[in-house]
This record gives C-alpha cells, structure tokens and sequence, in this order.
C-alpha cells in the first residue's frame, strides 16, 4: 500500500494546483460563481479521482505486494499476478531475467565441472613422476637425496592443497561423518611430515587420550591438521623445539590444541589470517607462503561444523585450536 500512495503522490499534486486554481481563475476573470456550485465541483472531481484510485490499486494489487514484500520461493516469485499490462510487462521481465541467469548459472557450473575435473586429472598425472623420482632416490647418494626429498615433500603437500581446494566447491559430494579417534588422526599426520620435523630438529609432543573419538571427516581433518602442522613447522625457528598437540574433553566437546613455539603472529594480522591468500607480515619472508592453509582450515572446518580459534603472539608461538561439538 505505501508503495500505491508513493507512486500516486504526483497525481495527487497536480490535483491539488488544479482545485486550487479554477476558484482562482474565476476570481481573476470576475465570472462570480457561487460557492456551492465550486464546491460541488471540486467534490465531484474529488469522487472521480477517488474511483480512479480505488481502480487502478485493484488492477495492480498483485503487482504492488510482490514488489513491496519480495517472495524468498523462486516458485512464487515467477507466478503471474493479474491481467493488467503492467503487471504482465513486469512478470515477462522477470521470467527472461529468470531464463538469462539461469543460462549463466549452467555455463559457470559446466566450467566449474570441467576445471575440477582437469585439476583433478592434473594432480593423478602429477603423482607419477613424483613416484618416479621418489625410487630413484634411493639410488642417490644421502647428502643429495635429502635436498631433493625436501623439495618433493614440498611439491607432493602443493599438489594436495591444490587438489582439495578443487574439491571443496562440491564438498557435499566428497565427505562421511563418523567416529574418528583423534590419536590415529594425529600420529598419521605427525608422520606425514617426519622427515620435516627431522629436518628442522623439532620434537612432536602429543597428549590425546587412546581411545578418543569425534564425529568427524577423517580424510578432510587429516588434511586440515596437516595444514596447522605444517604452518606450525614452517614458522617456527630453531632446534630443540617443541609442537605440542593435545585434547581435552569437555562435556560432549572435544578440543584439539596445536601449539608451537614458533615467531608468531603480529597483532594487526590477526582478524585476517584465515583470509585467502593473506600471508601476513612474517608470511611474506617466507617465499613457500600461500596464505592458503588456515583459510582452507577455516573453510572445511564451517562446513563439517567444527569451530577453529587462534592466538598468537608475536614471539611466544601460536595456538591453534579446533572445537568438535559432538564426541558421540
């Protein structure tokens, strides 16, 4: 309705001046007339304008309450609404509007198809050589074969990262919740990433209970933690450090703590750590920094409905800690 009297308040207007102007233009042109018969004048142009009005919000009151209160179906929102020419002008827009997106939609969801299947593709091909190199090395004297075994380590974590990044867009289609015990979890990644912790003289220190299970996605959180882990590694400088990583029950919760001792975190990087690509101040010495890890972090943990804080400080290590709601 207020969109009605919006739309008619220049009618409205201009039929004022004019009421206003014929006892005027009597008065000017000295054409007395009697008061009763401009009254009755204005009052039956009055009635008139009324009838107008009363018709024409009829005609358009579908029109006006689809457009003052938006319908959320898409359904409803395409339904014709009467017969009038401006309602069914407005409801063919909206149905080639409707068609047009729906064009676009198709053609992004078919490129969104066929990139992940590439990456897909790409990241398969991707492992062959690197299984290749891997037996070759064995056949390389020690000093070398360390260099190039970091440096494998490091393109075999890159090609996973860009493999679940892919997969993340259809994450419905790619995940199983059910009882996972944190300690395997933990030990798998831990292993993954011996040859890091070798390598950089860090000391893994686990305190998980045997035994503990969460609702979870063991593929997705074994990659998420590997992303906490190797972040953790990667900014922690020095021999003869620690990377601790503990539960501890709460309830039906389940909290999962990684701490290092590393540089940590500057203050004003905070909010945004667990942005895309954002590497942060201390990211950007670092050439192998994508800003990608937490992010990705952030995200899978959204989606299987876990929860992830962090808290730094600059020179003290970082915490990283993921909150399961449900253990059974």
């Amino acid at each position: 309705m207020k969109l009605f009297w919006k739309e008619h308040v220049p009618l409205m207007l201009f039929y004022s001046v004019q009421v206003a102007l014929v006892p005027i233009l009597y008065w000017l042109t000295g054409e007395g007339r009697p008061f009763a018969i401009v009254l009755y004048g204005v009052l039956l142009s009055t009635v008139v304008l009324v009838l107008y009005m009363v018709f024409r919000y009829c005609q358009h009151r579908k029109l006006y309450l689809r457009l003052e209160e938006p319908l959320a179906a898409e359904e409803e929102l395409l339904q014709p609404m009467d017969e009038a020419p401006l309602s069914n002008a407005v409801h063919e827009l909206l149905r080639s509007y409707d068609r047009h997106f729906r064009d676009q939609l198709r053609q992004q969801q078919s490129g969104n198809e066929q990139h992940l299947v590439f990456m897909n593709r790409w990241v398969h091909q991707m492992k062959t050589p690197i299984s290749v190199i891997q037996l070759l090395l064995e056949e390389l004297e020690e000093p070398a074969a360390d260099s190039i075994q970091e440096e494998l380590d490091r393109l075999s974590k890159g090609l996973e990262m860009v493999l679940y990044t892919a997969r993340l867009d259809r994450f419905e289609h790619d995940f199983s919740v059910q009882p996972v015990e944190l300690l395997q979890i933990v030990n798998q990644v831990v292993a993954g990433n011996r040859r890091l912790f070798i390598s950089k003289g860090i000391t893994p220190s686990l305190q998980i209970r045997k035994g503990l299970k969460v609702y979870t996605d063991a593929k997705w959180l074994r990659f998420s933690l590997d992303q906490i882990v190797v972040n953790a590694l990667k900014y922690t400088v020095g021999t003869d450090k620690q990377i601790s990583i503990s539960a501890e029950e709460q309830g039906d919760c389940c909290k999962l703590t990684v701490q290092d001792q590393g540089i940590g975190i500057e203050r004003e990087d905070l909010n945004r750590v667990f942005h895309p690509y954002y590497t942060g101040e201390h990211g950007r010495q670092y050439q192998e920094s994508t800003g990608m890890g937490l992010y990705l972090v952030k995200e899978v943990c959204e989606l299987l409905g876990h929860e992830v804080m962090l808290q730094s400080e600059p020179g003290s290590g970082t915490r990283v800690t993921l909150l399961f709601k449900h253990r059974t």
